[in-house]
């Protein structure tokens, strides 16, 4: 039976701006519905977040029926990142959030040392920690390879960008867009929602629009499925260096995506690809579900 207690511990983080809730949940009782993490990531009536990062045991998650089965690698006592996006859908994976949910173990007494296995629904992450403290850390993630699904387009205020699938274990569509500026595109409708092609992307994806690769560097904005715009997206730093280090004539290499909120350092290798940047832990604390159901959506 799962649990109904109103009181619910959180802590809040963020990776390079993309925010999240950490919800501690070990035994994987409480009931994350759909409703529930819409009012918790209300930005005026909840704590406000792009997601929610559930930390309990794969194997808990298995048990209760939330997951169907363990994804590959991860064993049934492993932590897993059970993420879901503001709007209360699941999501398969979450580059920045797995830097988050990392710290958040290491920093809280969860798991020690600085090497540590994250679940999540695309499979093991395998993450380094450096320089951690209770608010602070480096993370670095092993995010597999990252696989190129062919070329689309995507719509937005009847502008009209052409990408290149890449599926991170969560899809995208990354658009390198020739003599684009930082300024032009600060000025680009990214937090518009975008049209995509459906027979190509049929459960959506993430979009990401991006400069050319110049001395090693990249600006992008990113529109996330479930989210809309964030201040950054893990996997979708990832998918923007395959696509600039693409458009350079490139298939490895280091990248530095610079987003709204900061600045990451993507690798391309052929047997994989690493994610890093900062990580912080900001607050902590419990809510009501009383007070959540009173704003208007708590469940």
């Amino acid at each position: 039976m799962t649990n109904q207690r109103r009181q619910l511990s959180f802590a809040k983080g963020h990776g390079t701006g993309n925010d999240f809730i950490i919800l501690p949940d070990p035994g994987a009782r409480t009931d994350l519905s759909p409703g529930l993490i819409r009012a918790l990531c209300d930005r005026h009536r909840g704590i406000g977040a792009d997601g929610v990062l559930r930390v309990a045991r794969a194997g808990d998650l298995v048990d209760r029926g939330v997951l169907g089965g363990l994804p590959d690698g991860v064993a049934a006592g492993d932590w897993f990142m059970d993420y879901r996006n503001a709007d209360g859908t699941t999501a398969e994976m979450c580059g920045n959030g797995v830097r988050v949910f990392a710290h958040w173990l290491r920093s809280s007494g969860t798991v020690e040392g600085d090497a540590v296995r994250v679940g999540t629904r695309a499979g093991l992450r395998q993450v380094r920690i450096e320089n951690c403290s209770g608010t602070s850390a480096e993370i670095t993630v092993e995010m597999g390879v990252p696989e190129v699904t062919g070329v689309s387009t995507c719509t937005v205020s009847e502008q009209r960008f052409a990408g290149i699938g890449v599926d991170m274990g969560n899809p995208h569509l990354a658009c390198v867009l020739p003599g684009l500026d930082p300024a032009a595109l600060a000025a680009l409708p990214v937090d518009r929602s975008f049209d995509l092609d459906p027979e190509f992307f049929p459960a959506g994806a993430n979009v990401e629009i991006l400069t050319e690769l110049t001395d090693g560097r990249v600006h992008m904005r990113v529109h996330e499925r479930g989210a809309g715009e964030t201040l950054s997206c893990g996997t979708g730093t990832v998918a923007a260096a395959v696509a600039a280090l693409a458009d350079a004539g490139e298939v490895t290499g280091e990248v530095t995506v610079v987003v709204p909120g900061g600045e990451i350092t993507v690798v391309i290798r052929e047997d994989g690809s690493t994610l890093t940047g900062p990580s912080s832990i900001v607050a902590e604390g419990t809510i009501d579900r009383d007070a959540l159901a009173v704003a208007g959506a708590g469940g």
